[in-house]
């Protein structure tokens, strides 16, 4: 079974930075499953906006820190796969669910450097691996790093860690996948204005107004500014790009 459409998976696809990424997935005609952690309302909406574009759309409930509850993610994925798209494969996974959590290396605890580990690296880890039989060859991966990666400041040494990890992982995996023509990528955006991390790069004007003057385009970004980026992945323009790390930043501490 094969769908008419290529078919993303958007992991924290119902706010933020993957509400964009999803809707601009579908504005280049591929259809989106997302998922959310609990606010479902969220996640209908945007599924709602994705079906007025004219793509299909389907949304599904994930706790991306919960190793233990992938198997019946997949079960579900698998049957909304056949009921909805009439396929048992998609084509790209877009791991984008994620949490803020930050502190001085004096003063993370242990439970939140658990919690940022499940959620942002283990929890990738093996979502992936689980997904990889189910990826149609030719496919993609996306992962989402941080250019908190790249440079550092002060109060992100786990949430930065957990992104280099990632970084690493996604240049295993292309060199691992590479022979079916699955590419693998990271993106690593700059600080965003939305409501991730308590919204405080976006309600903070303190703050706000320290990262557009470190910043060589001179703002604070903004979900629109990443999605195109994560769209553009999904196309046959970017077929030759695999095992890179795209920083979408806006020129962030450069």
């Amino acid at each position: 079974m094969e769908s008419k459409n290529k078919i993303a998976l958007v992991t924290g696809g119902g706010r933020g930075l993957g509400k964009n990424m999803a809707i601009r997935l579908a504005e280049k005609g591929i259809d989106v499953i997302l998922t959310y952690h609990s606010k479902k309302e969220d996640a209908l909406a945007v599924a709602a906006q994705i079906e007025q574009i004219g793509q299909k759309a389907a949304v599904l409930q994930l706790d991306a820190g919960e190793v233990k509850s992938f198997n019946r993610f997949f079960d579900q994925l698998k049957e909304i796969l056949n009921s909805k798209f009439n396929t048992d494969r998609f084509d790209f996974l877009i791991n984008n669910g994620g949490i803020g959590r930050n502190g001085l290396i004096e003063t993370i605890t242990e439970d939140t450097f658990d919690e940022l580990m499940n959620v942002h690296f283990k929890g990738v880890y093996f979502l992936t691996q689980q997904a990889i039989s189910l990826l149609n060859d030719g496919g993609g991966i996306i992962n989402v790093s941080s250019g908190l990666a790249r440079f550092s400041m002060p109060g992100y040494s786990a949430y930065g860690a957990m992104k280099g990890a990632i970084e690493v992982f996604t240049r295993y995996m292309a060199v691992e996948l590479g022979p079916r023509g699955i590419r693998v990528n990271s993106i690593a955006p700059g600080a965003i204005e939305t409501d991730f991390s308590g919204g405080h790069v976006r309600d903070n004007e303190q703050l706000n107004k320290h990262i557009s003057s470190i910043t060589a385009l001179g703002r604070v970004g903004l979900p629109g500014d990443i999605g195109g980026v994560v769209a553009f992945l999904c196309t046959e323009d970017a077929g030759w790009i695999t095992a890179q790390r795209l920083e979408v930043s806006g020129g962030m501490n450069v």
